[in-house]
């Protein structure tokens, strides 16, 4: 059993800290509001790690406790994911709070993976956290398009331009594909060269993610972001897509309102598009190869695409796209599910934190929700919650398998290749492969 604390109150008790952060409580700090009903907390992942949960963070920074709350590293347990404030009746913004209390933490004292990645993307014009260079990524997508043009009948014309003047999409790309995955940046390439969007990569500014974000530096959050919108309005884009990244979307998204970046672009999620096409007929999914195989997929709803930005109409396209590939009595949902999901623990900078068992401890509710669901295939349209959904299966040693909408797209289509299917499990190895 955890160790409890005692909270004293005395007159010293005058918090510096809830000044700064009482326009988060409603009517500008009034604490009555709160009807310490416990709802924040009981749907919290990261309720009592580090003896610590939602409701008892925000009475120690009204009660004015600024020495217990600075450095206390619950704050790198709490993913952000906003379902406090989802299930709060008065929607209490517990997550900012968290967020500036990060920011009590010397900035060379913060998690060492998170502040790394953040002065990475600084050290380089790519924005990349992983540290690619624009020129060793202009070389791995030209190499990497070159080699299907040459191997794969049927994609001799397949592109995927860099630096296109006037293209209406300017598409981002999570710096884990380039730098260690490059396969799977074929079958988005795939889809898009389907629909025959008008794209883009930038050769700079296209790095797909933010952890300054998660580490709580926002000046540094302003300049990434106002850094990646820039290359595309200098390229003449309409559109700032971000491929299945849910931080690299709500980075953007809401960086641009929080520091109010002035710009025309369409800030957008690339699962909407992907239902458009369907829907239109450009992307002529087929779930005529699971009729038989009956295999069983569920979905992760990303908190930073659904709950934090965009909301159950994304939700809802995420279904729509899953049912439409693989057939609606093989689809299973989780419980529960839409902008009321359950976090994975994948987000929040949870991942380069430090805090693994943490980290394992908090997504044991998805993990439970997963397995409930008896799927053989868990989709994630969101890098982090395709990294930690993977990770719970092998920390537990379980049976399913983690994959990305672009790979469940392309297998439906028949377009999958065969050096593109390394998040498949052998039951899908040789399934609709492309005809030679």
């Amino acid at each position: 059993m955890a160790e409890a604390f005692k909270i004293t109150i005395t007159d010293k008790n005058k918090s510096i800290f809830f000044e700064k952060v009482k326009k988060m409580l409603p009517e500008g700090g009034n604490l009555n509001l709160c009807l310490t009903c416990g709802a924040c907390s009981s749907g919290c992942p990261a309720t009592g790690l580090a003896n610590m949960d939602p409701r008892k963070f925000l009475r120690m920074v009204v009660l004015g406790m600024d020495e217990k709350i600075a450095g206390n590293p619950w704050v790198w347990m709490c993913s952000l994911c906003q379902r406090c404030i989802h299930v709060c009746p008065m929607e209490i913004n517990i997550p900012g709070m968290v967020h500036e209390a990060r920011k009590l933490w010397p900035r060379d004292k913060r998690p060492k993976g998170i502040l790394g990645s953040c002065d990475m993307a600084l050290r380089n014009d790519s924005c990349s956290a992983m540290g690619a260079p624009p020129d060793d990524f202009i070389f791995v997508v030209e190499d990497v398009a070159e080699e299907v043009r040459e191997t794969q009948p049927g994609w001799e014309n397949l592109h995927a331009p860099m630096d296109k003047k006037g293209a209406r999409f300017f598409l981002t790309q999570n710096s884990r594909e380039p730098v260690t995955e490059p396969d799977e940046m074929i079958p988005l390439w795939k889809i898009l060269n389907i629909v025959g969007a008008d794209w883009t990569y930038g050769s700079t500014g296209w790095g797909g993610e933010n952890y300054c974000m998660f580490l709580a530096d926002d000046e540094n959050w302003k300049k990434t972001t106002e850094y990646s919108i820039r290359k595309a309005e200098e390229l003449g884009c309409e559109v700032y897509l971000n491929t299945e990244c849910g931080h690299a979307t709500y980075a953007v998204w809401q960086g641009v309102k929080k520091f109010g970046i002035k710009t025309d672009l369409e800030i957008a999620p690339i699962v909407p598009y992907y239902a458009k096409w369907i829907r239109e007929g450009k992307l002529k999914v087929n779930s005529d190869w699971n009729k038989d195989l009956k295999i069983k997929f569920t979905v992760q709803d990303p908190c930073q695409q659904v709950r934090k930005s965009f909301g159950d109409p994304l939700a809802d396209d995420l279904r729509f796209i899953i049912k439409s590939c693989v057939g609606e009595e093989n689809f299973i949902d989780m419980t529960p599910n839409y902008s009321n999901n359950f976090c994975c623990g994948g987000g929040g900078g949870y991942l380069q934190s430090g805090y693994n068992n943490e980290r394992w401890q908090y997504g044991k509710l998805k993990y439970d929700q997963i397995i409930a669901t008896g799927a053989d295939y868990c989709i994630t349209p969101c890098h982090n919650c395709h990294a930690q959904i993977h990770d719970l299966a092998e920390h537990n040693k379980a049976d399913y398998h983690t994959i990305h909408m672009w790979t469940l797209i392309c297998l439906s289509l028949g377009i999958l290749g065969e050096n593109e299917r390394e998040y498949l499990g052998e039951d899908l190895l040789e399934v609709n492969l492309p005809e030679n």
